[in-house]
């Protein structure tokens, strides 16, 4: 039978044989972490919902990286004009509330940008061209563009609100040509000015983000080989400005067939990479930069084939093997549809596929999702940009972590469709908040949980599937409002009713903080905004990001968890051996 908060201590230690039991049952089979078992109410328990949980304090089961939280950039900014307002103050901001990061600039079109080493091609060739109303406002950016940052001197601009509303009907007007080239495979051709250049990277460096750059692999020669040659053009200019970059080679290479008719498979597309590997050690600045790939799709039999010809040629080439993961069909995507635990669960497959192929030919090779979202076509208006995606987002993460997948890639940081943290009026949106919570109180520390609870009765032929998901790390060592030692939980409810859960072994009684994040106002789950321990979050009015504040419980209180919701505890002082050192 469950305990009450007065349970005596002596009844945990006569429950720890089936609590470990059950804890082994809710392993999955290449997972470091131990979830929580399905708990739903028992109909000779009416009413009652208890679950002890308890952490393995001594030692991770995972180390991920610092910049496990990492973003993306797709090359579209450059198409519908947003590239020219990186230099907001706000955005930069809201960048630097996720840093330390990557940052991946990459995307659909990535295998369609041409670099040209010009200032201001559109001036050059007499005409405004696409970009007409921005040669009007060119002079204008330039100006605001002086007001330097005084603690990195960047390049920090207050854009004017006429300027952003007229950026805003233009983007507008360039998503329909955006879609309609997505929807029929064809792209047209992108132009990357060493202007545009420069105002990516100080974008990247304002932030505290580690850019990382996607070169076209489309452009090759009659053998089918890679045409370094715009490649080069790009590392010059790079390496004369000194810019710290690490390097790719095109996007879900398994798709160039569909885009241009032509494909590329595995062994040549790991000869690629090497001819890059050594196009980079002839140029000094670049000599010893990181480079990754080769970012293939949902890892399905074909696109099984290319990694593994791939990984024969190339596998020691990169310093992490890629791939993207999408979950559903934007097109027909459903507020439900968010809250499958099914749906969650198809991560885990793909994770055991790569992984088995990348460790057959280069054991210990880090792995990456590059390029997640919640769902693929761009995401859908008030659905993937809403509170229930977070649900798939918080899941991902704690998965991933768990899985040993050493970083994972957010699509889009900005604009891409309706799969972004920040919106076009640069507020930011449900996953933006859910993601800074991540950033703040979760390090890179692995902690295996042990659950035992009551536990639904299995019917012939039916899945029980875990509709509470509870995941454990050593808590954010930047993080100074909690000393080394304390442990961080992230719980998702994905049940229509609150469970309980009381801390036990290392977290008894011990004072706990409560972050618990629900919808804002009238939308409920397609609700964009959110609200932390009931108060609503949004940028200060001098354009900073609020102060997070928790709730705090006394100790030995047992966690109450609303239904369909997603929370953060840190657990204070446990004194955790492996989190109190790096």
């Amino acid at each position: 039978m469950p305990c009450s908060i007065s349970c005596p201590p002596g009844l945990l230690a006569l429950m720890a044989p089936g609590l470990a039991l059950m804890a082994t049952f809710s392993l999955p089979s290449q997972a470091g972490d131990r979830r929580a078992l399905p708990v739903e109410k028992s109909p000779g328990v009416k009413g009652r919902t208890l679950i002890l949980l308890d952490v393995n304090t001594k030692s991770p089961v995972r180390i991920i990286s610092e910049n496990f939280l990492s973003l993306q950039l797709d090359p579209s900014i450059i198409h519908d004009g947003w590239l020219d307002f990186l230099s907001s103050r706000r955005l930069v901001t809201l960048a630097r509330g996720l840093a330390p990061a990557f940052l991946r600039f990459a995307g659909k079109r990535t295998d369609f940008l041409q670099f040209h080493n010009v200032k201001n091609p559109a001036k050059s060739r007499g005409g405004p061209g696409p970009d007409y109303y921005l040669k009007n406002y060119e002079d204008d950016i330039v100006r605001s563009d002086i007001a330097l940052d005084k603690q990195k001197g960047c390049k920090i601009a207050q854009h004017p609100d006429i300027m952003l509303e007229l950026q805003r009907e233009k983007a507008a007007q360039m998503h329909l040509v955006l879609l309609k080239e997505q929807f029929s495979n064809t792209y047209s051709n992108l132009t990357l000015t060493a202007r545009s250049l420069d105002k990516l990277y100080n974008f990247a460096d304002c932030s505290g983000l580690h850019l990382i750059f996607a070169l076209n692999a489309l452009r090759r020669n009659p053998n089918n080989s890679w045409n370094s040659s715009n490649a080069l053009s790009l590392l010059k200019y790079s390496a004369s400005k000194k810019y710290n970059i690490s390097w790719e080679l095109g996007n879900e290479p398994n798709n160039y067939r569909t885009l241009i008719g032509r494909s590329v498979n595995g062994s040549q597309l790991g000869k690629d990479y090497i001819q890059l590997r050594s196009l980079l050690q002839l140029i000094r600045t670049y000599s010893r930069a990181n480079l990754y790939g080769p970012n293939i799709g949902r890892p399905r039999k074909n696109v099984m084939a290319l990694l593994e010809g791939f990984m024969k040629v190339a596998g020691s080439t990169v310093d992490a093997v890629t791939w993207q993961h999408y979950y559903i069909d934007g097109r027909v995507a459903k507020v439900t549809d968010f809250l499958k635990t099914r749906l969650l669960d198809t991560l885990s497959d793909q994770i055991r596929k790569i992984q088995k192929v990348v460790n057959a030919y280069t054991p210990g090779k880090k792995i990456w999702l590059e390029g997640v979202g919640a769902t693929s076509a761009g995401g859908m208006n008030n659905l993937s940009d809403s509170y229930a995606a977070g649900f798939l987002w918080l899941n991902t993460l704690g998965l991933l972590a768990s899985q040993g997948i050493d970083v994972v890639v957010r699509h889009s940081f900005l604009d891409h469709g309706h799969n972004h943290l920040v919106d076009q009026n640069f507020n930011p949106l449900p996953d933006y908040w859910l993601s800074l919570l991540y950033k703040r109180l979760i390090g890179p520390k692995v902690l295996a949980i042990h659950v035992a609870g009551l536990q639904r009765k299995p019917r012939p032929g039916r899945v029980i599937r875990d509709k509470l998901r509870i995941y454990a790390h050593c808590t954010s060592s930047h993080n100074h409002n909690y000393v080394r030692g304390s442990i961080t939980l992230y719980i998702i409810n994905l049940h229509r009713s609150r469970k309980k859960i009381k801390l036990a072994g290392t977290l008894r009684d011990k004072i706990v903080h409560q972050y618990l994040l629900q919808p804002y106002g009238k939308d409920g789950l397609h609700s964009k905004s959110v609200q932390l321990n009931g108060q609503p979050l949004a940028m200060v009015d001098d354009g900073t990001l609020p102060e997070l504040k928790p709730r705090p419980l006394r100790a030995g209180r047992t966690l109450v968890i609303p239904p369909l919701t997603m929370s953060f505890y840190v657990v204070k002082n446990v004194n955790a051996l492996a989190c109190r050192y790096r």
